[in-house]
């Protein structure tokens, strides 16, 4: 019987990787064809010894590599299949190859597989690394390589795709369990991506497909590299990772998920975004070049730094005011600025449903509404953390002191304006028998993260379109 596909699959020095892949794939019975880029290990000889058919060639770039490899190998079946040497078959992904039928597919030009992706033997299931769908099933003569990306590689098929949820390929590359070959990676990748988002500025590179946010998996990335390039270098790594931290939940990944977020998605980004600058602006002084590595550094490290004290320090003061075993009175009778926020707020939700006919009265802790219930107004209701991100990323941007306070201050209103608005809607409206798996603080959280990220991309912009037209 004719095998419906074959698999190509990259390698570089993969001894460590090669076998376990074509184990997975090993009763299949499909041909395998091996491009190498000159290893040095043991690589060709696991490959000659699995039967694959094997060529060689230098690599400059994944997308130039996958089209030397579909022009090259004598591929006889309709579809082929193209892994990483790092990437394995589960065996619910090997089922649905055995089952595949041809005629079943006729009017698919490109099937998606699910990735699951492993940092450090932990699989990363949050801040939008899963699900992940990567088209590596593509119809021969028809889908190919995408040239006009440099980095972040894809195939390009002219017809309909399908999505297959579930079977997976996994990926975990055992040589990034020294973080020292992690880093030297993607050192080399930053190289590449800031070349290609310089010939993009230039343009000189465009993108192949049309982007589109409701389109494929690889449509709706293009929109959102789209939408990536418009907004502020230095400024999106840090919104990026946020993104991934908080809305896309990271923050459950754990110590190693976390590590991993903050150096993909904030630290590469940055490096990035480092070196665009530097190729932009060419050859510089001695002198010219420090200050331009130091600054986004200065940026980051100081809003870090200032986020750590903020956010901690009203968690101190907090349980400095508290009864229990810290407990200072001094403070808490004459210094508690939480308790006067809370005093504040709860006054003013209490005279907005005064003014809207109902009865309402608070004690600094409770809000109560004759015939509705009562709220409890916690640590956690105050939005401290909320203004201490906000502050701390407003002070630390490079800008004029006095356009710092004034969008200090304004922001810090409208964050406590809409607390208030929270309240008296919960006091209201929200039933605390309910079982709901987000509570009030998480949606509220996240409206505001949401406020603050656009708020504080028109402002960057504006500063950096002012600055322009003054140079």
């Amino acid at each position: 019987m004719t095998p419906l596909y074959s698999f190509i699959i990259l390698t570089y020095n993969e001894e460590r990787h090669l076998p376990r892949l074509l184990a997975s794939i090993r009763d299949l019975n499909a041909p395998v064809f091996i491009l190498d880029s000159g290893s040095e290990d043991n690589t060709i000889n696991i490959a000659q010894n699995a039967g694959a058919v094997i060529l060689q060639h230098p690599f400059e770039n994944h997308p130039k590599q996958w089209d030397f490899a579909l022009k090259n190998f004598d591929i006889k079946t309709p579809w082929v299949i193209c892994l990483d040497a790092d990437q394995e078959v589960t065996p619910e992904l090997q089922q649905k190859l055995r089952d595949f039928k041809d005629e079943d597919h006729q009017d698919i030009d490109g099937i998606y597989f699910n990735r699951k992706n492993y940092f450090k033997g932990q699989w990363i299931k949050h801040g939008g690394y899963y699900p992940f769908y990567l088209l590596k099933m593509i119809r021969y003569g028809k889908g190919y390589s995408d040239l006009n990306e440099n980095m972040d590689h894809r195939f390009i098929v002219p017809g309909n795709t399908e999505v297959w949820k579930d079977g997976h390929i996994l990926e975990e590359n055992l040589k990034e369990n020294q973080i020292s070959f992690w880093i030297a990676k993607h050192n080399r990748y930053s190289d590449l991506l800031a070349n290609e988002e310089v010939e993009r500025i230039k343009k000189l590179r465009t993108q192949t497909l049309n982007p589109t946010l409701f389109g494929s998996p690889d449509e709706r990335t293009a929109w959102l590299k789209n939408l990536w390039w418009q907004l502020p270098r230095y400024v999106r790594p840090l919104i990026y990772f946020t993104y991934r931290m908080i809305f896309q939940l990271g923050i459950l990944e754990g110590r190693t998920g976390v590590i991993f977020h903050f150096l993909q998605g904030f630290w590469f980004r940055l490096i990035v975004d480092v070196k665009i600058d530097e190729l932009i602006k060419g050859p510089q002084k001695k002198e010219d070049k420090k200050y331009a590595m130091v600054s986004p550094f200065k940026f980051a490290f100081s809003f870090l730094f200032l986020f750590v004290i903020f956010y901690y320090f009203n968690i101190l003061f907090y349980g400095a005011t508290s009864p229990g075993n810290h407990y200072y009175p001094f403070l808490a009778d004459n210094l508690n600025y939480i308790q006067s926020l809370r005093w504040f707020l709860l006054s003013c939700s209490t005279q907005i449903l005064n003014w809207l006919g109902f009865t309402a009265i608070h004690n600094g802790t409770q809000l109560l509404v004759a015939g509705k219930g009562s709220i409890e107004v916690v640590y956690s209701c105050l939005g401290l953390g909320l203004m201490s991100f906000f502050a701390a990323f407003v002070i630390s941007y490079p800008k004029q002191l006095k356009q710092k306070m004034i969008f200090l201050v304004s922001g810090i209103l409208v964050i406590q304006t809409l607390n208030i608005m929270r309240f008296v809607l919960l006091a209201l409206f929200w039933s605390k028998k309910a079982n709901r798996i987000v509570d009030h603080h998480t949606i509220f959280n996240i409206i505001i993260y949401i406020i603050i990220m656009i708020s504080l991309y028109f402002w960057i912009t504006k500063h950096d379109q002012v600055k322009s037209q003054g140079d």
